[in-house]
């Protein structure tokens, strides 16, 4: 049975492409992974099925009496709220039906001749919140959101004051407990911790419904989806399997295509080469004809595009001292400490992941280090010659065009310069030329890895540098790390990305003083 059914879409911006007579088609009980490199249009296309943007043509047709929850990579919270408050905000048309219940009593103390008609609605408005389960709203709340650690902030805390990580998890939380037929889900994964990764993952396994999935994280991916829509050049098509099978058979797929356009290339040349050599010879005329009538009606396979992949290569500063950061009980946090007292050593060259749950003062770790924070006791040494890049894990969109964003920070260096630069980071003319908050998450991710890339450094400083990359940008940063003289501290919840770098691999939940 058909749920969602997207026929010949096609939708751009400006001169480029994101849509091209696209087909889509979600059944019952699918669990679609779509992907696609980073500025693809993946969000875009999530866009338009939810109606959030009118694509230029095409048709897109839902199933009658569906409902689906959209978890995009820019939802908000609403300022003023606990968590709990927020999380009761999915159970909202509940809560109404009861106030129209109460209502509803109070309505038959005065109107003695309706009392059976207003009797008969109070019993259907009850029956319908004892069987949605309205009367065990908080256990169904600390059942979901303790499974994605919420339970560990404390449900009464304000939601402004969380992290980017924790806000991630609210915003999943409510999606879930508002248990809309269909899911669609924005990078769910992005500031999740590898434990409620794993808790997700078992929860979409056994999720009966259908939902749409947009994630870079490959592991997670290959364990819940069973269809891959794959965004390409405009181009959407459907693979059944998850993603390991989608790879095996697209790079089958774009072998042939090689080797078509190569074969039809040679083919090319072969006529036009013979017709050049005939054409003005009176004997062989009749044939260049013939070639040039075939070659005139040959549809022309166009060349399979190759990705880019960026090409990040951090410049280098002068070499730091042996024991570049020393940490002597070291205790971190804001008014109150977040850890026990810190003391280790962390030396040139060094690749240091530091892991943990989310909330627990990994980021707080860093900025004391760089100085940003101060500490609440104890000390950070820096050796006197380390030269810092940082990576902030949370940087809101500037209005800034691209290109300026780095430019106006490294104003020395030419126009051609710094496109030259964001071009390695794999972004394009027009992304280039296009304002940061109209990028996607990954290419704002790479334009500032620009901006720590053109510093000169013997420190890189890394808060979640993989949020939003594509594969190939997390290959490539992954491979700049080890070219890098330096040393490199990093935070990570993503294992693959690290495991096989880090010289070292902190956790930080060993010195926090919050129970995870």
């Amino acid at each position: 049975m058909s749920i969602l059914k997207v026929t010949n879409v096609s939708h751009g911006f400006g001169n480029r492409t994101i849509l091209e007579n696209a087909t889509f088609q979600m059944n019952k009980g699918e669990h679609i992974g779509l992907i696609g490199a980073n500025g693809e249009g993946k969000t875009t296309f999530l866009n338009i099925i939810t109606g959030k943007i009118t694509p230029d043509s095409g048709k897109i047709e839902w199933a009658k009496r569906i409902t689906f929850g959209y978890l995009d990579q820019y939802s908000t919270l609403e300022k003023g709220l606990t968590i709990k408050e927020y999380l009761r905000t999915a159970y909202d048309y509940y809560f109404n039906l009861e106030k129209e219940m109460y209502a509803l009593y109070d309505k038959m103390a005065t109107d003695i001749d309706h009392y059976d008609e207003i009797m008969e609605e109070v019993g259907d408005i009850q029956t319908e919140l004892e069987s949605s389960g309205f009367y065990t709203i908080d256990s169904k709340i600390e059942e979901i959101g303790n499974g994605l650690g919420l339970g560990d902030l404390g449900y009464d805390r304000d939601v402004t004051a969380l992290s980017g990580g924790q806000r991630s998890k609210v915003l999943l939380t409510k999606l879930l407990l508002e248990n809309p037929m269909i899911l669609i889900l924005d990078e769910p994964t992005n500031y999740l911790d590898e434990e409620h990764i794993n808790w997700l993952t078992n929860y979409l396994n056994n999720y009966e419904n259908a939902f749409i999935l947009v994630s870079h994280d490959i592991p997670f991916l290959n364990k819940v989806i069973n269809v891959i829509y794959n965004l390409e050049d405009g181009d959407l098509r459907r693979y059944t399997g998850n993603y390991d099978t989608f790879m095996a058979l697209h790079e089958t797929e774009l072998l042939h295509k090689q080797m078509a356009y190569d074969k039809q290339q040679k083919e090319i040349e072969k006529l036009e080469t013979f017709i050049a050599k005939n054409k003005a010879r009176v004997a062989t005329t009749d044939l260049a004809k013939s070639r040039q009538r075939r070659l005139d009606k040959m549809v022309i396979l166009e060349k399979p595009s190759e990705k880019i992949k960026p090409n990040f290569s951090f410049n280098e500063s002068n070499q730091s001292g042996r024991n570049v950061i020393t940490l002597e009980n070291l205790v971190i946090g804001y008014n109150e400490p977040l850890s026990k007292p810190i003391s280790l050593t962390i030396e040139r060259k060094d690749i240091v992941a530091i892991k943990g749950a989310n909330g627990i003062g990994k980021s707080t770790l860093l900025k004391t280090i760089l100085g940003i924070i101060k500490p609440i006791s104890g000390e950070v040494k820096l050796d006197y010659n380390v030269h810092y890049g940082y990576f902030e894990q949370e940087d809101e969109a500037s209005d800034n065009f691209a290109l300026d964003e780095v430019w106006n920070m490294y104003p020395f260096m030419t126009n051609a310069e710094v496109r030259g630069a964001l071009a390695s980071c794999g972004l394009t003319k027009d992304k280039i030329e296009s304002k940061m908050i109209v990028l996607s998450g990954g290419e704002q991710a790479k334009v500032r890895i620009c901006k720590v890339m053109l510093k000169e450094t013997n420190l890189l400083v890394l808060d979640e540098p993989t949020n939003h990359l594509d594969q190939l940008a997390k290959e490539a940063l992954k491979e700049s790390i080890l070219k890098y003289n330096g040393t490199v501290v990093l935070v990570s919840h993503d294992p693959d990305f690290y495991s096989d770098i880090a010289t070292k691999v902190i956790n930080a939940e060993e010195y926090t003083l919050k129970i995870v």
